[in-house]
């Protein structure tokens, strides 16, 4: 049953928050969505999502959040760093409390909008060893909105427990599949779709789809068979 209440979507326009955003119109009678400007590589990110955000008609707040930028240098806002990911480190391109600040600013702008509802895209199965992904912090990042706004807000993390190929498949059972693959950046090198199919964003990817169109294909097989 549709929730009559409103939701505010964290969205970049890549694969997982383009799932998440397909997932909230399902889930929410209104939906809004909220884009981050810190310097990130490509300009390119924000255009796609704009563009996503026009494409399924939903209103779109873009937020300046440079001072990111200046405050945790990493490979994300600076050509001059190079993305690499070490045994046992984090990888290059993670940004030091850029979750804390992104749901911090989600929040106050939801609920000037009214909205206690905020969607992310964050996941604890391929998320890169990045902390401000994880279960814990998504919970008591919502206490803590909670308690600082007094207000009742809910956090929710559509794929929190899915791994690429499943998160494929939510796509895919939203009837989105050909959307997210065709119209979403992940590509840390700014290339729309499938990418330069080179760098951590994309191999990941690569290889949940490869994955999931192996299990899709199987089922149709086996579905043929009876």
């Amino acid at each position: 049953m549709l929730n009559e209440e409103k939701a505010v979507v964290v969205f970049s326009g890549g694969q997982d928050s383009t799932t998440c955003l397909f997932w909230a119109k399902q889930q929410f009678a209104e939906v809004e969505v909220v884009t981050f400007d810190y310097g990130q590589r490509h300009k390119l990110e924000i255009e796609c999502a704009a563009a996503i955000a026009r494409d399924l008609n939903v209103q779109q707040t873009v937020l300046d959040m440079s001072l990111l930028n200046q405050l945790a240098p990493n490979a994300l806002t600076r050509t001059d760093v190079e993305i690499t990911h070490e045994e046992g480190e984090l990888p290059s391109t993670f940004v030091d409390g850029r979750n804390l600040l992104f749901l911090s600013f989600a929040a106050i702008l939801a609920k000037q909008k009214g909205a206690r509802h905020l969607v992310t895209g964050v996941c604890e199965t391929d998320f890169s060893g990045y902390p401000d992904c994880r279960d814990s912090f998504v919970k008591s990042m919502n206490v803590t909105l909670n308690l600082s706004m007094d207000y009742p807000f809910v956090i929710h993390t559509p794929l929190m427990w899915l791994d690429k190929a499943q998160t494929w498949k939510m796509s895919d059972d939203l009837g989105a599949f050909d959307y997210v693959r065709e119209r979403t950046l992940t590509c840390y090198n700014g290339v729309i779709g499938d990418g330069c199919g080179e760098c951590p964003a994309c191999k990941l990817r690569k290889a949940g789809l490869d994955r999931y169109m192996e299990q899709r294909s199987a089922g149709a097989s086996v579905g043929a068979d009876v």
